[in-house]
């Protein structure tokens, strides 16, 4: 683990946070070497965290062994200078086991996903949720999405449970994250972390700031990370017209694009990567690749992303 409590690292975000794909060789075994290159690089293009086998690392695809291996690998890549959060999931039992797994291998936090499948009332996942924390020595950060929703009661009383430091959101009503947000502040007062979890978040990061929630997961960040800083260096100093500019030209297109096929938000991120020249395999069944035609929309789309960075300099002057 990293001298710094995870908490106060996080708190102050120097960049997007980062939640690297997981890289398969072509006989679809996972590729360690080409991983520790996308997490190294990943940091020294300036992420403020590394998210380990979560969502867009395709955790549900790896076995436990595998999971280690990326976890660990991961942790040597960063090699100490941002936290790694590593993903587990599950039943309670297996999402224990992964935590343990996790510290063992070196994380520095838990993001916990929402448990498999079962759609369980607000005592049974509060009670899923304080299992995991209580049997890591890791921080918890919540999943909020699918089958795991909370009233903001259940939120606060995760806030007040020892070693669950924030909640990510990716169910997207921000009517819900207000409530949460405001409830937390008024009952538990404190730093509890808030993250925007929703696919390309950079889509409503402008509204989730708003109501509170400043921090944010970079699934771009993979394959244009000049273009997510650029984004997340604008939200951090007001500029809304550079913030526009990419949301118009280069976010709404993608999230459109991403709109055109299931487990798009990993795939086509994946197909990214590939087009920006790492060889990270293919995603694993049941995801599918994209289309060669939207493969090609992907790159016109990154094209024009990155033109619009040529344009920034001419117009600050």
């Amino acid at each position: 683990m990293t001298p710094a409590p995870l908490a106060a690292r996080l708190g102050i975000p120097s960049g997007p946070l980062f939640f690297p794909v997981t890289a398969y060789a072509s006989d679809g075994s996972v590729d360690l070497d080409t991983y520790r290159t996308h997490v190294r690089r990943g940091v020294e293009a300036g992420a403020a965290a590394v998210f380990a086998c979560c969502g867009t690392g395709e955790f549900h695809a790896l076995t436990p062994e595998e999971y280690e291996a990326c976890v660990r690998a991961a942790v040597e890549a960063a090699a100490g200078r941002v936290p790694v959060v590593a993903g587990a999931g599950y039943g309670t039992a297996l999402a224990v086991r992964y935590a343990g797994i996790a510290g063992s291998a070196g994380a520095d936090g838990l993001l916990a996903m929402p448990p498999y499948l079962v759609v369980a009332g607000q005592e049974g996942l509060l009670r899923h949720y304080q299992e995991i924390a209580a049997a890591t020595a890791l921080p918890v950060i919540v999943y909020q999405r699918d089958n795991a929703v909370f009233t903001p009661r259940t939120v606060v009383e995760l806030a007040r449970t020892d070693g669950i430091i924030g909640l990510k959101d990716g169910l997207g009503d921000l009517d819900l994250m207000q409530r949460i947000v405001s409830a937390v502040r008024t009952e538990v007062p404190g730093d509890f972390l808030y993250f925007n979890g929703l696919p390309t978040a950079e889509q409503t990061q402008l509204a989730y700031r708003a109501i509170g929630v400043p921090l944010y997961s970079s699934a771009v960040f993979c394959f244009a990370p000049e273009i997510a800083l650029a984004f997340h260096r604008a939200l951090e100093a007001g500029d809304d017209t550079t913030a526009g500019r990419l949301l118009d030209g280069f976010y709404r297109p993608f999230v459109e694009l991403r709109a055109q096929g299931r487990g798009y938000a990993v795939a086509l991120v994946k197909a990214g990567v590939r087009l920006r020249g790492l060889d990270v395999g293919e995603v694993r069944p049941p995801l599918h690749e994209p289309s060669e035609d939207h493969v090609k929309q992907l790159a016109q789309v990154i094209e024009r992303g990155y033109a619009l960075l040529e344009k920034e300099p001419e117009e600050a002057k």
